[in-house]
């Protein structure tokens, strides 16, 4: 869980984030479709479920950029997390209502799916909103709103404007003629995230879909 301070005097983007953080407090969010057709026949075939690949793809992306893992420590200081772990949602059909749940990130797709699918399995009937504990400060956010595909979603956060971790909503898969393509918001900071890295980090996660078999 190690957190590295930044020396902001020191950082290429001492401008943007000040005036991102001081000036004009911004966030944005961004709609894509992932293309996740070989990646869903091949969990298919194997008969394993979609949702923890999908959580492990988002994880591993995350991780290979330094921009999505920047946040303040307890004291307010910048710095960035060495690893974060992803926080979820299931969803209880008796009570249609979510909990948000957790699992601990292992670059090993085996070992994460594997706690993945426990976790799922021990809170999904949960009616408490965040049923497991000892959540490390180190996870970010990831929803999903299966019932309904789209192609814009804004998340509004109303805070003080300092959550600088990105959150990501999955939407219903999309059939289309003879592809199957994932809806897909991301919401980060402009303090620490530009467009340019949003788009590394979408054609990143693009490319974990398409190479699924060096990973699973």
């Amino acid at each position: 869980m190690g957190f590295n301070l930044l020396d902001i005097d020191q950082w290429n983007r001492k401008e943007y984030y000040l005036h991102y953080i001081q000036n004009l407090r911004c966030t944005y969010s961004l709609t894509t479709n992932i293309d996740i057709t070989f990646l869903k026949h091949e969990m298919s075939r194997r008969s394993h479920k979609i949702y923890p690949a999908l959580i492990y793809m988002i994880t591993t992306a995350v991780n290979r950029q330094k921009e999505f893992r920047m946040d303040h420590d307890s004291d307010g200081r910048l710095g960035y997390w060495n690893e974060l772990s992803p926080s979820y949602t299931v969803f209880n059909q008796d009570n249609e209502t979510f909990s948000s749940i957790w699992t601990g990130y292992d670059s090993s797709f085996a070992k994460f799916y594997h706690e993945c699918m426990q976790d799922i399995s021990t809170y999904s009937g949960s009616t408490s909103m965040m049923p497991k504990p000892h959540m490390p400060r180190n996870t970010f956010n990831i929803s999903s709103i299966p019932w309904t595909d789209f192609t814009a979603f804004n998340l509004n956060v109303y805070n003080e404007g300092l959550y600088l971790l990105p959150i990501f909503t999955i939407g219903k898969f999309i059939r289309q003629e003879d592809k199957i393509l994932m809806p897909l918001a991301v919401q980060v900071h402009h303090a620490v995230c530009d467009g340019f890295h949003l788009g590394r980090f979408i054609n990143n996660l693009q490319e974990l879909a398409d190479h699924y078999m060096d990973w699973m």
